[in-house]
């Protein structure tokens, strides 16, 4: 299989979270936008990671017994959980809206390498499974660049940075696949693989509470955050059919 097929494909995927970057056009109420998409996003970044990052982490970890990979899967869930933690608290801002939008760039960052990864190894071996997978990436990273251009454009009233910082989040897949094509793709292994989606998923997970934070006391708070959690389970279901 041709290799630029996956630098292609990871390409088209990873930029497809400015798709999210357009959302800060609509008009409307800022608050009321904002208080509609940020628990809408969170539910999506909590689901993923459930139905998601965490079985896709535990599988990739097959060479070792049950009970060893529910134990690694956790430790290192909750590595990227309390290591997000201590970057937030070492970003020193009072706009929490801001923070939340950096957070969410970095955690992005962080995710979408290893899918480059993933996605430029799928593509490079099986071409219909690479294509598939990133059709399922697509969907994933248009609600991930939501939750990076809504919070930043709100709390700077700019759109170029918002536009920068989703770019940055998304261009970071295609540099995942470079990076395996130059240098890891005789070393990638499914364990590391397994440990990187689970580290991730404590990170995406930690910034979905940060968002429910945020919003904690809006109206209608929880009803978005179920229909966030129906949205991404009903496209999930979709593409296995």
């Amino acid at each position: 299989m041709n290799k630029y097929y996956g630098l292609i494909i990871s390409l088209i995927a990873g930029l497809s979270t400015l798709i999210g970057y357009f959302f800060i056009y609509l008009r409307g109420n800022k608050d009321k936008i904002i208080s509609i998409f940020m628990p809408f996003t969170s539910s999506i970044m909590i689901t993923l990671s459930i139905i998601d990052l965490i079985p896709i982490g535990i599988h990739n970890l097959y060479i070792f017994s049950n009970l060893i990979k529910l134990l690694i899967c956790i430790m290192f869930f909750f590595i990227g959980f309390f290591l997000t933690h201590i970057i937030r608290k070492k970003y020193n801002t009072d706009n929490s809206l801001y923070k939340t939008g950096i957070m969410s760039m970095i955690a992005i960052i962080i995710h979408n390498i290893p899918e480059g990864i993933a996605t430029y190894a799928l593509s490079s071996i099986d071409f219909k499974l690479g294509l598939l997978f990133s059709i399922a990436i697509i969907f994933h990273n248009i609600p991930e660049g939501i939750t990076i251009a809504i919070p930043i454009y709100y709390s700077t009233n700019n759109k170029f940075k918002a536009f920068i910082y989703t770019f940055i989040s998304g261009i970071s897949e295609f540099i995942g696949a470079l990076i395996t094509m130059f240098f890891l793709y005789k070393y990638i292994t499914n364990t590391i693989l397994g440990i990187l989606f689970c580290t991730i998923s404590g990170i995406m997970i930690y910034i979905g509470f940060e968002l429910i934070e945020i919003n904690k006391n809006t109206k209608n708070n929880h009803i978005y955050f179920v229909i966030g959690s129906l949205f991404i389970l009903l496209v999930e279901l979709l593409l296995k059919i």
